[in-house]
């Protein structure tokens, strides 16, 4: 069965707010027709299940994902029973978004990314199974479990519906989660033109398991600093597009944007940069390199470009607001009509 892309949006919250604020953005969206948020876990800042219980708790229909914890720094056990305990929350409105995290930072704190793909086929696959009720043994290269279950004594021992979102960057990961996910999430900092390698990548990852492209979910997160002033809106993007394609490997790769541009802002930036590095290395980067790879400007330009990012495949796209006024950016895109 298809995926439908018709009148979907969602929210993408990170560090910017109080989790408090969190709580209420989460409450507004779902007020004006947003079907999920989605909390990021990335950088040594702020973990997901903590804003992501937060947030299904003071709401009642919107679904609620991790928009991406990483397959390394949890036991497969651990990451099982704690999405069990969210879906005790909110029944039914949880989703698993899983990475592969990146490097500098994963080897900074011991982790060694040997064999990602491998490493995110065995905890998909054991994650699935314990979520699914079942007792499980597995002895694989980076999982090794026996005889495991999620032990619930005290309350409902049926299968929990929580899909598991494969975040890929990488066209091999892309193929990985086209023929293991029940979907994928499609990174930020990218263009629509990104999308094109990657439906194909998806397409035939699907193959594999028997399954056609648009059996797979595929959510997108999408920068969209939304102002009146575009000037103001494109230098929030910039700031921010500046940071990763100096700091973040895997986005600088498939963002498209000039190499030459991205050699330039790594002379000027290391990990972790400074605010002071990254306003100096932002003025390097030209409003077009903004415009093509994120969702910047008035709010009708916002949501064109948004359109093109669905056209290009995405079935849903997650926001990621840049703009003090969070809802203003919910208003623009209410009920998914962009």
């Amino acid at each position: 069965m298809s995926v439908s892309s018709e009148g979907r949006v969602a929210l993408y919250l990170q560090d910017k707010h109080p989790i408090r604020e969190g709580m209420a953005y989460a409450r507004y969206a779902e007020e004006r027709g947003f079907e999920a948020v989605w909390q990021a876990e990335s950088r040594l800042v702020r973990e997901a299940t903590v804003p992501m219980a937060a947030f299904a708790a003071v709401t009642d229909r919107i679904k609620v994902g991790s928009g991406v914890v990483n397959n390394w720094t949890r036991n497969v056990g651990l990451l099982a029973a704690t999405f069990s305990t969210l879906d005790d929350l909110a029944p039914g409105r949880v989703l698993l978004g899983i990475g592969a995290w990146w490097d500098p930072l994963a080897a900074k704190v011991g982790i060694q990314r040997r064999k990602p793909l491998l490493a995110m086929r065995e905890t998909v696959g054991v994650v699935r199974r314990l979520l699914a009720m079942e007792r499980v043994t597995f002895h694989g290269t980076f999982i090794d479990v026996d005889d495991i279950e999620i032990d619930i004594v005290h309350g409902d021992r049926s299968p929990k519906d929580v899909p598991i979102y494969v975040g890929a960057t990488g066209m091999k990961m892309m193929e990985l989660a086209g023929e293991i996910g029940d979907g994928v999430v499609l990174n930020y900092m990218v263009g629509p033109r990104y999308n094109e390698e990657a439906m194909s990548a998806l397409a035939a990852g699907a193959s594999r398991a028997g399954r056609q492209v648009e059996d797979i979910d595929r959510p997108q997160l999408v920068v969209c600093s939304l102002d009146q002033d575009r000037d103001v809106a494109l230098d929030r993007s910039r700031e921010l597009l500046t940071q990763y394609l100096g700091q973040q490997p895997h986005i600088m790769k498939a963002s498209g944007v000039d190499p030459g541009l991205i050699e330039e802002i790594g002379k000027v930036l290391t990990w972790p940069a400074g605010p002071e590095d990254i306003h100096r290395a932002m003025k390097l980067v030209p409003d077009e390199a903004v415009q093509m790879i994120s969702a910047s400007g008035t709010p009708n330009e916002c949501r064109a470009k948004v359109r093109e990012y669905v056209e290009a495949g995405c079935t849903c796209p997650i926001l990621y607001p840049l703009g003090d006024d969070v809802r203003a950016m919910i208003d623009a895109f209410a009920d998914g009509k962009f």
